[in-house]
């Protein structure tokens, strides 16, 4: 299997299975390295990263709720995408359980902090299977599936996790109920909210990479593009505010997503026909 992988290389089409798996497990290695590294200084400054970044979509001065609500205010909306105020109240239930969550968190942060040098492991091992023509149109790889990722985990965190925080903790069921709520719900809620995004925002270099080996078309996306926006809305609806201006915000940077896949799928199209008639002029 890794023979035919890297067929196109014949320094690396002369190690065995066991050579090859050797190599990945370096990559590997040196990609935990980094995590354990980053996770190090994310630990010490564990602290710094609960106040300021962690907790910062319950209060009630986080970014994203000034932002909003003073595009509100400017537009004529008055208090519409001003989120109310929704006091959160944490408790840890294990004795040991602030600590772990600590160690669990600065984790997490580590692995978003290195992801750029994880992607650069995968593509040190993934490269010389690529012919030389194919190089050419993966160049800038990892800078854009970083930029991508990061932008994903930005989205999640400065729009998408304060929308679900006010709605969860805002939400009353009776009155007799009092939301306290675990350290490690909300944490759990929000890394999955931000990693979920951060790899929904890498549906364009998916596409790219299925579109290239014919998977996928852009004829196809097109064909359930009506399906997709209805997801998004649904997704939108689910954790924003019943507004329709709230439910945009959301809505559109989604959609653009997808309708950016369309476009790769298109451009790698018009590159695999140009292929295929200079393969049989």
């Amino acid at each position: 299997m890794f023979k035919q992988l890297f067929k196109n290389n014949p320094l690396k089409a002369e190690m065995n299975f066991f050579d090859h798996l050797e190599e990945l497990r370096w990559h590997i290695i040196r990609s935990l390295a980094a995590i354990v590294v980053a996770g190090i200084i994310c630990f010490i400054k564990i602290h710094f990263i609960y106040e300021r970044i962690i907790m910062g979509p319950t209060r009630h001065d986080f970014i994203t709720y000034r932002i909003l609500c003073g595009i509100g205010h400017r537009l004529g909306l008055g208090d519409r995408l001003c989120l109310p105020d929704a006091p959160v109240k944490f408790q840890s239930m294990q004795l040991s359980g602030q600590f772990m969550q600590a160690f669990s968190s600065s984790f997490t942060f580590a692995f978003i902090i290195a992801a750029p040098y994880i992607l650069y492991e995968f593509w040190r091992f993934v490269k010389p299977a690529l012919k030389p023509g194919e190089l050419k149109y993966t160049r800038g790889v990892v800078f854009w599936t970083s930029l991508l990722f990061f932008m994903g985990v930005a989205f999640g965190y400065f729009m998408i996790a304060p929308y679900t925080v006010n709605f969860f903790a805002s939400y009353q069921l009776s009155e007799s109920i009092e939301n306290i709520i675990t350290i490690q719900s909300y944490m759990s809620t929000l890394s999955q909210l931000v990693m979920g995004c951060g790899a929904l925002f890498e549906l364009p270099v998916l596409v790219y990479f299925l579109a290239k080996v014919g998977i996928l078309t852009s004829a196809f996306l097109k064909k359930y593009r009506r399906h997709a926006f209805v997801i998004i809305l649904v997704i939108a609806a689910f954790i924003s505010p019943p507004d329709v201006a709230s439910q945009f915000i959301v809505t559109l940077p989604l959609y653009l997503l997808f309708e950016v896949s369309i476009s790769i799928a298109k451009r790698m199209e018009k590159q695999r026909a140009e292929e295929d008639a200079a393969e049989w002029s």
